[in-house]
């Protein structure tokens, strides 16, 4: 069956390798993904990836990190930006939970947090919030 939303998919295969307490977690591959894989690595959500393109359909492995007791390092991901319903936001955007989480946009410089947005001073669409 065909997946509609790649990073809403993304998401929740992330957010239910989580809560199960997987190691890994494989998604299928897209530069999308790889984008937002690395970006997730650089912030220290998650471990490492691994691109997989040996076998007949690439996939990305995803190593996910756990803190004390087992618990996971991402305690909340959720997707904003719906292909229903598209968010923009322009130049000033908001700090997520006051600076404890991040959003994270596609803007005009790639794949880039809401940190990293007002420092360029650009806008985009934001695809998903983490904490």
């Amino acid at each position: 069956m065909p997946v509609t939303d790649s990073i809403a998919d993304y998401i929740t295969r992330i957010r239910n390798a989580g809560r199960a307490k997987n190691k890994t977690t494989d998604i299928p591959y897209s530069k999308l993904r790889e984008n937002i894989s690395q970006l997730l690595v650089d912030k220290g959500y998650i471990k490492n990836f691994t691109v997989i393109t040996s076998e007949q359909f690439p996939f990305i492995r995803i190593e996910l990190k756990y803190v004390r007791e087992g618990e996971p390092a991402i305690r909340e991901i959720t997707r904003v930006s719906k292909p229903g319903r598209r968010v923009y936001q322009g130049k000033d955007i908001r700090k997520y939970l006051g600076g404890l989480g991040l959003y994270i946009l596609s803007s005009s410089k790639g794949i880039i947090t809401d940190k990293e947005a007002r420092e360029q001073g650009v806008g985009g669409e934001i695809l998903f919030r983490i904490y």
